[in-house]
């Protein structure tokens, strides 16, 4: 709908201005009457060029749609309709992509379409997750529960994707100005030296000529060094795309010292605190784990899921296929095996993802503490192997006088 700006006096005679969103001047006027404000100009204000261009579209953030669900759900269960709460939502919105797209929702359950029907498309926001567990909720009426456990499990997916983001952040800024440093040493402070010891009659010592050589191949060839660069990301990024690639470089990443360790136990964290969240919200185990697979982020873990929803297809418990597939945890399949044989898989596999919460963490400050030393001494070393071999022509001329 179109926004009206308005100004005005009110009663008292104060200057008062502001903004309506109404579908055509006289309902904003009439709008404005309400405020009691007398003899007010309306003018519609002009629709942004960029509106309507998703690279200038504020993205929605996780942020922005916690908040939305933790509203929703207040509203829904204070006993509000739904397309008026969509309405309020939507009209408080800041966020102007999101705006459109709760508008969107509204017109389309307006009309008779499902609520999670409206959400499916729009999938950049509402993810596949997310629209299934509405999708149980309207069915068993309790929508406001469903949206309540949606927002807690959002916020913990949230929290331990920043504690992942956290601990990667620290090495990978260290890495990013020890490049920074390297490339302003070798492109502007050796040359300064280099024209130096060019006036020396005495030959460079072997690490000196070794550093100076470098930075004239960095400085002449520089093109040659960053075309490369972008054709392996280029080249990478293509690989990734495929599903074999993706396949291949998810194994690696599983099998890397340390980080392998890591991502095994955020990827468990995720596969089971999700399928926990659709269970417990009355979604079919195996219409659970086709979303789970989809959301797993790991193609290794994805086909592991994908094989245990055909084995639980064929009658199998879920604890075999868990078992075969070797990415998971030993520990891990028996507990699920315990859940499944008392009747309480979902309340287990909640169990299981709080505490590899607690191992993520655990693992996160090991990590965090093994790096922060070893660049240290990377970056130590390397700026110091540079001012060592810049300055040992000049402890050699002092030697020999």
């Amino acid at each position: 709908m179109p926004i009206y700006t308005w100004k005005g006096k009110n009663t008292f005679g104060e200057k008062r201005k502001g903004v309506v969103e109404a579908p055509d001047q006289a309902a904003a006027l009439a709008h404005v009457k309400r405020l009691r404000i007398a003899d007010p100009v309306i003018k519609e204000k002009p629709k942004d060029i960029f509106a309507n261009v998703a690279l200038f579209r504020p993205k929605v953030t996780g942020k922005d749609v916690v908040i939305f669900t933790r509203q929703l759900s207040t509203m829904i269960d204070a006993g509000l309709p739904l397309v008026q709460s969509l309405e309020i939502l939507s009209k408080q919105q800041e966020n102007s992509s999101f705006k459109k797209t709760l508008s969107e929702i509204q017109a389309d359950v307006e009309s008779g379409t499902t609520f999670a029907d409206s959400m499916r498309k729009h999938p950049k926001v509402f993810d596949n997750l997310y629209s299934n567990m509405i999708e149980a909720g309207e069915t068993g009426g309790i929508l406001d529960t469903i949206l309540s456990r949606l927002a807690i499990f959002m916020e913990k997916a949230m929290a331990l994707k920043k504690k992942v983001k956290g601990a990667m952040t620290y090495p990978a800024i260290c890495l990013a100005i020890s490049i920074l440093i390297l490339i302003v040493i070798l492109v502007f402070v050796i040359p300064v030296f280099e024209e130096m010891f060019s006036q020396m009659d005495a030959a460079l010592p072997i690490p000196t000529q070794i550093v100076v050589s470098l930075s004239n191949a960095f400085k002449n060839n520089l093109i040659w060094i960053v075309l490369p660069l972008i054709g392996f990301i280029y080249l990478f990024k293509k690989v990734y795309g495929t599903e074999k690639g993706r396949l291949r470089v998810d194994q690696a990443l599983l099998r890397a010292p340390v980080v392998g360790m890591l991502i095994r136990k955020v990827a468990v964290a995720k596969f089971t605190r999700t399928l926990s969240t659709m269970l417990q919200s009355g979604v079919p185990i195996l219409e659970a784990l086709q979303v789970v697979a989809r959301t797993a982020g790991n193609k290794v873990i994805e086909r592991a899921v994908l094989r245990v929803s055909d084995s639980i297809a064929e009658g199998r418990p879920i604890a075999e296929p868990l078992e075969e597939s070797g990415v998971f945890p030993n520990m891990v399949v028996q507990m699920i095996n315990v859940g499944e044989s008392v009747g309480a898989l979902d309340t287990m596999l909640e169990k299981i993802a709080d505490f590899n919460d607690e191992e993520v963490d655990q693992a996160v400050s090991n990590l965090t503490a093994m790096i922060e030393p070893f660049m240290m001494v990377f970056l130590g070393g390397m700026i110091g192997t540079l001012v060592v071999a810049m300055y040992l022509p000049i402890f050699q001329m002092a030697g020999n006088i």
